[in-house]
């Protein structure tokens, strides 16, 4: 197959990825249906367990050997089913990491008979040893405080410290609300935020990022952005339609990258001296009640702080 960079193939992934010549992509981003019975236009999302889990890895094993040597493969989960497909992913792969996607959902609503779903699973997983990963490209750079904070000469120059630090394994983004400027039409779609941070990491500039699932066209958004070619499938034509629009975008042409911190801050603590915490809690605490240290914890908490 010959011009298939930078293009959205309308069909089955399935069928499509036979066509994509081995050893040619840099990074493959999935974001399969969960298996939760979710509309995507088709039945795509409404197999059973068993026929699921077979679906899978009928598409991973035609995935995988279209990635380059030094390529790598990040894949969305829920807990329903990422316990098996990491499995079955770790019997042909090397995996680095299970990163957790807070989707800082409100705290409304819910199950009450277990706890309340709030986050998504990303596993992220290389072919061999030597895949790239360009961390400098991610670094999340640190306050004017904590800068200052290090201004001793022994940190003069360091590295870590001018660029920022390795983000960690729970990225705390937004979902895409209704009524957000990115969203459209489709039921899963991620944040660009998100996969932006995956295709800068995981695959080299001028290089080729992978979606067999495209849906809304995020990742063929994000790749463009950022200066990578890419290639997808999506199996329903109005999301292949929402996919051109965003493409043609002022939105999704090549910008300047710059790394926004998505952890939440700790807040520091200004309206109390070094030592004195025992005395602040006791304040708060009512004179004719006894002094219980689960409340005066409470009380300390309930503080004022600093995000500055």
């Amino acid at each position: 197959m010959t011009g298939w960079r930078n293009l959205i193939h309308c069909e089955d992934a399935l069928a499509g990825l036979a066509r994509i010549p081995d050893d040619s992509i840099d990074l493959i981003v999935a974001d399969p249906p969960y298996g939760l019975g979710k509309d995507y236009g088709n039945d795509s999302d409404k197999m059973e367990a068993d026929a699921y889990l077979r679906w899978t890895e009928q598409w991973i094993d035609a995935a995988l050997p279209k990635l380059k040597a030094s390529g790598s493969l990040y894949i969305f989960l829920t807990w329903r089913y990422s316990p098996e497909i990491f499995v079955m992913l770790k019997q042909r792969m090397t995996m680095l990491n299970e990163i957790i996607w807070d989707r800082r959902v409100p705290s409304m609503g819910g199950s009450i008979r277990s706890f309340s779903s709030v986050h998504d699973t990303i596993g992220f997983f290389a072919r061999q040893k030597g895949y790239y990963f360009d961390l400098d490209a991610v670094r999340i750079p640190y306050d004017a405080e904590t800068k200052k904070a290090r201004s001793r000469s022994i940190f003069v120059g360091a590295k870590w410290l001018e660029l920022g630090y390795n983000p960690k394994d729970v990225w705390s983004v937004s979902r895409l609300h209704r009524e957000h400027p990115e969203r459209a039409e489709h039921p899963t779609q991620k944040p660009l935020e998100i996969v932006e941070r995956i295709v800068r990491a995981s695959c080299p500039p001028g290089g080729v990022v992978l979606d067999p699932f495209m849906g809304s066209g995020t990742t063929a958004v994000a790749a463009q952005r950022c200066g990578r070619d890419f290639v997808g499938f999506e199996l329903n034509p109005a999301y292949c339609a929402i996919i051109d629009a965003r493409l043609t975008a002022p939105e999704a042409q090549l910008t300047a990258q710059g790394n926004q911190p998505t952890e939440p801050v700790r807040a520091k603590l200004t309206s109390i001296k070094k030592g004195s915490r025992k005395k602040a809690a006791a304040d708060l605490t009512p004179a004719n009640s006894a002094a219980d240290p689960a409340q005066q914890a409470l009380a300390f908490d309930n503080l004022v702080f600093d995000n500055t």
